[in-house]
């Protein structure tokens, strides 16, 4: 990309404040312009379709259907879509799962003002992109032979059961995902089977052993 054909950018965070940072932030490069903004998955999902963005710079825990879900529509209408994860959630599961969803990078929040523009650079070049972070947490996982439950689950799996462990009823889910009632009672009950667990308390201590909520 050069300055008169930049790198165009959507940001999506249910924070403005934090979009306001990271506008301003990515504003200085001048290889780089911020052509939209949304606050919710839903909305990203819209905006998208509009606005075609070269890459997409997205948050995972925001209201509705949330970070996760938004990547697995955005790719499935749009398969060359360049998704660049920026996520307060330093958990090599969440990195794992954005990936598979169909996300191209996957950054903390911590790492942000060092690493953003660069992941936003390489992500344009059709490689994959993890912090350094999120790298670091992965190879001692792997090096340490640590598996991670969260693993087997798929995407979708993960997001409702991300859900379940945060207490949404099934109706809710089924809302927000928009799938029936009975998809979800299905996911359910394979979530179950899968990470061999029964009932909702044995959920949330295995969300708390793998990091994805505080104890």
């Amino acid at each position: 990309m050069t300055e008169n054909n930049p790198i165009r950018v959507m940001l999506v965070d249910d924070h403005a404040v934090v979009r306001a940072g990271v506008r301003r932030l990515l504003e200085q490069d001048t290889k780089i312009t911020v052509v939209a903004e949304a606050d919710t998955g839903e909305r990203a999902y819209q905006l998208f379709g509009t606005e075609l963005p070269d890459i997409t710079v997205l948050d995972l825990s925001m209201p509705g259907m949330g970070g996760m879900e938004c990547i697995k529509r955005i790719v499935a209408r749009y398969p060359t879509a360049k998704i660049l994860v920026l996520s307060m959630h330093e958990n090599a599961a969440f990195a794992s799962q954005a990936l598979k969803a169909g996300a191209k990078g996957y950054l903390a929040k911590s790492g942000l003002a060092e690493e953003l523009i660069n992941a936003i650079q390489w992500v344009m070049t059709g490689q994959t992109y993890l912090g350094s972070e999120i790298s670091h947490k992965i190879a001692l996982q792997t090096n340490n032979n640590l598996s991670d439950p969260m693993q087997v689950l798929s995407a979708r799996e993960f997001e409702i059961f991300r859900m379940l462990v945060d207490g949404v009823e099934l109706n809710k889910i089924a809302t927000t995902l928009n799938i029936s009632l009975k998809t979800v009672a299905n996911y359910q009950t394979g979530i179950k089977q899968k990470l061999e667990i029964n009932t909702p308390v044995e959920m949330v201590r295995l969300a708390i052993r793998c990091g994805l909520i505080e104890g």
